[in-house]
């Protein structure tokens, strides 16, 4: 029913699941593409990709705070390394992939291929991060929790209203392109690139603060002026060497996210208050669509919550590798809050 092979040299494989069933019915074979670090230690923990993410850029701070864990970093469904539309002709084409469908996946591949029987972390960055919560609920729950710590970096438990909105603008400077073409590029196999690249665009202003942009940080980053980080050359843009029905597919996900759909009879401050799982909730103090009153507001419904917002302003990248100094703040936090629960 389910087997697994390397993919060439990166360390990623592959694990295939017959006849999963999607939250919206549709049942069908996926694979879920994974990689496994230091498999022979004990403890065990995963690590869930995000949005535009994939394996190998993934933080997962296997060489720091989790350096005494199995760590398993799992492509979540729709990133163009699971089943996503870019490479599985008969994935939904609905957009009605949801983070339980990720969830759920995650938990087969873990139990029947690895033969877990509990995790001690699950760590996520952004949409990664809002998968940990729905780890949380789905499997953090019982009087046994098959997760014991949570780590949601940059995430929420329901995405908000302004996140919402915030997405439709990069969505519809892709969709309404040109090149796009209402879906008719699909047709003649051409990329909609001028699409892709205002994807980019609409998206750059939010991702990190006011104060990034004032102290001009995008120098760090490589690009000599604001244009040119507005602006990249041809075939160098973030978002251009992405699948456009990929990144609609992740973005309707992210849209959707909230875990009163899997506990809480439908509100998503019952389903934290169901939690037995410890959680650190770590947004950043600058993120513009993961405000940290977001986070703050959620913890006050966890049983067994941390609160401990990231001191950056790099905004929402504050949570991924974007600054070597936020890097070690959150290895060095996270290696507390594991240790504080033992």
């Amino acid at each position: 029913m389910a087997s697994s092979e390397t993919y060439n040299s990166t360390g990623v494989e592959y694990y295939q699941i017959s006849n999963f069933k999607f939250s919206n019915g549709i049942t069908k074979d996926i694979k879920l593409a994974y990689k496994s670090l230091n498999p022979t230690s004990e403890k065990k923990a995963l690590v869930c990709t995000c949005f535009a993410g994939i394996i190998n850029t993934t933080l997962n701070f296997s060489t720091g705070a989790l350096k005494d864990y199995h760590v398993i970093i799992i492509a979540m469904l729709g990133n163009g390394e699971s089943s996503s539309p870019s490479n599985d002709p008969s994935f939904p084409a609905d957009y009605s992939l949801r983070y339980q469908d990720c969830v759920n996946a995650q938990y087969i591949l873990l139990t029947k291929h690895f033969e877990i029987k509990s995790l001690d972390v699950v760590v996520g960055f952004s949409m990664g991060g809002q998968q940990a919560y729905y780890w949380a609920v789905i499997h953090g729950s019982s009087p046994t929790p098959f997760v014991k710590n949570a780590v949601v970096i940059c995430g929420s438990a329901k995405t908000s209203g302004h996140n919402y909105a915030f997405l439709e603008g990069p969505i519809a400077a892709l969709t309404t392109s040109f090149d796009y073409d209402g879906g008719k590029y699909k047709a003649n196999g051409v990329k909609p690139r001028q699409g892709l690249r205002a994807f980019g665009r609409a998206y750059a202003a939010w991702l990190t603060s006011p104060e990034w942009f004032r102290q001009e940080l995008w120098r760090k980053v490589g690009a000599a002026s604001l244009k040119d980080w507005l602006y990249p050359p041809e075939g160098k843009a973030g978002h251009e060497a992405w699948d456009p029905e990929d990144l609609v597919t992740l973005a309707r996900m992210w849209q959707a996210g909230n875990i009163g759909d899997v506990g809480g009879n439908g509100d998503y401050r019952e389903a934290l208050k169901g939690i037995e799982t410890r959680v650190l909730v770590m947004p950043s103090q600058t993120d513009q669509y993961f405000p940290p009153e977001d986070g703050e507001n959620e913890v006050k419904f966890l049983k067994n919550g941390v609160f401990d917002p990231i001191p950056t302003v790099w905004g929402h990248i504050g949570g991924a590798s974007a600054n070597q100094e936020d890097v070690t703040w959150k290895d060095e936090r996270i290696r507390k809050f594991l240790t504080d629960g033992k």
